[in-house]
């Protein structure tokens, strides 16, 4: 399936991590070109951080940007952006926020910075990292290449009666290792105190991940008999782990969850 060329805006202060990320993705992605900021400024000697600076380099930044994608080629470009005017102006496809650090070097750009909000960007990343994650999970779900089968994959099986947040801590946990996840789905509606079916448990999981994750190329839903014992032979190509959380994470508890629904009348 041919992607439409895309350009793709990671912002965030200077220090942050950008252009290590924008060279990352770079290499996971065909036909692509990178802007940087910095670059760009030293070639056409603009060095003007005022406001009207700013939008100016934003302006730029964009017409450079919009020059490769007539050719057909995708866009990473990574500079500060740092107000919504300057985000606005350049009109990114994807905007990447790396917000790894509460202040840059320059206190100037730490006081024009304005924080984007949740509907100014796709992604947001918060911890610095320098494995593979990220750029192959971005390039991913940047050219929608789909759910890959053959792909690494980790599963996690369980009742979720129901889904909860620290689920989805260790769903988190689960895609940071292969990019994407198979969640399998108990089939135990009415044994013991499991009051969902599959069906509506699958839609709980659905309506949580759905702001950030995206079913079928992050993940699968995979509704499965009430499996309670996994076993096996000699040596396998998987491993078996348990994720250890946070005190706030570890004391959610799906029995609480279920209390707190019969209260509120939602299951009997």
């Amino acid at each position: 399936m041919e992607i439409k060329a895309k350009k793709i805006l990671i912002m965030g202060l200077p220090g942050a991590g950008k252009t290590y990320l924008a060279e990352k993705l770079v290499a996971k992605i065909s036909d692509v070109e990178h802007l940087n900021a910095d670059q760009v400024r030293s070639k056409y000697d603009d060095w003007d951080f005022s406001e009207e600076g700013r939008l100016r380099q934003a302006k730029r930044m964009k017409t450079l940007a919009n020059e490769h994608i007539q050719a057909g080629k995708h866009v990473v470009v990574d500079f500060v952006c740092p107000t919504k005017e300057t985000r606005d102006s350049f009109d990114a496809d994807i905007t990447i926020w790396v917000d790894t650090i509460s202040e840059g070097r320059f206190e100037d750009t730490n006081k024009a910075f304005i924080p984007p909000t949740e509907k100014e960007y796709n992604f947001r990343i918060t911890e610095k990292s320098e494995g593979d994650f990220w750029p192959t999970y971005l390039a991913k779900r940047i050219m929608e290449t789909g759910w890959d089968g053959q792909a690494p994959t980790v599963q996690l099986l369980g009742r979720w009666q129901p889904w909860h947040e620290g689920h989805r801590a260790l769903f988190q946990r689960a895609i940071e290792k292969t990019g994407q996840v198979a969640v399998m789905v108990r089939d135990c509606h009415g044994v013991g105190d499991n009051p969902f079916c599959q069906d509506t448990a699958s839609d709980l999981i659905r309506n949580n991940l759905e702001d950030m994750y995206k079913e079928g190329i992050d993940y699968v839903i995979i509704p499965v008999p009430n499996i309670t014992h996994i076993t096996y032979g000699r040596t396998v190509g998987y491993t078996i782990a348990q994720e250890h959380f946070d005190k706030d994470i570890e004391d959610v508890s799906a029995t609480k969850k279920r209390e707190m629904l019969r209260k509120e009348g939602k299951i009997t």
